[in-house]
């Protein structure tokens, strides 16, 4: 289980080392993608084949299933780290999420999230401010 924050800092060539409890989680290959809020989301493989079968089994008449299939299938990779654990995030990836310099990296159970510093600083800013709020909405969830 994927759990944690970490920074690290990109390379010029768009390498960032992952760290060790991560790269062990991920495994020998895996999948980076645009996610939401404009971070990756980076899953290990058998993640990737459950996400990959609910999705293709969207109905294609759905025009909000269309998009966002087309949205997120567009813009994966498969990855696979270096010898110093590092993992090569193309350029339309990083354009994407806006990463820099400064990375975070987080854990989600079953993924990871890859976000700019800069991103992640101002998602918690909003998140901490209603945190209460959803927290009492997740009782809607069965939580």
């Amino acid at each position: 289980m994927f759990m944690g924050e970490y920074k690290h800092n990109m390379d010029s060539k768009g390498r960032i080392i992952i760290p060790a409890k991560f790269r062990s989680e991920l495994g020998d290959k895996f999948v980076a993608t645009r996610g939401l809020d404009h971070c990756l989301f980076v899953y290990p493989m058998h993640e990737w084949s459950k996400l990959e079968k609910k999705l293709t089994s969207l109905p294609i008449t759905s025009k909000n299933a269309r998009t966002f299939v087309r949205f997120f299938f567009s813009g994966a990779t498969e990855c696979e780290f270096d010898k110093q654990g590092r993992i090569s995030i193309p350029s339309n990836l990083r354009e994407y999420a806006e990463l820099q310099k400064e990375v975070v990296i987080i854990g989600l159970a079953n993924r990871i999230e890859l976000w700019s510093s800069k991103r992640w600083g101002g998602y918690l800013d909003s998140a901490e401010e209603s945190y209460e709020e959803i927290a009492a909405a997740m009782e809607d969830l069965g939580i």
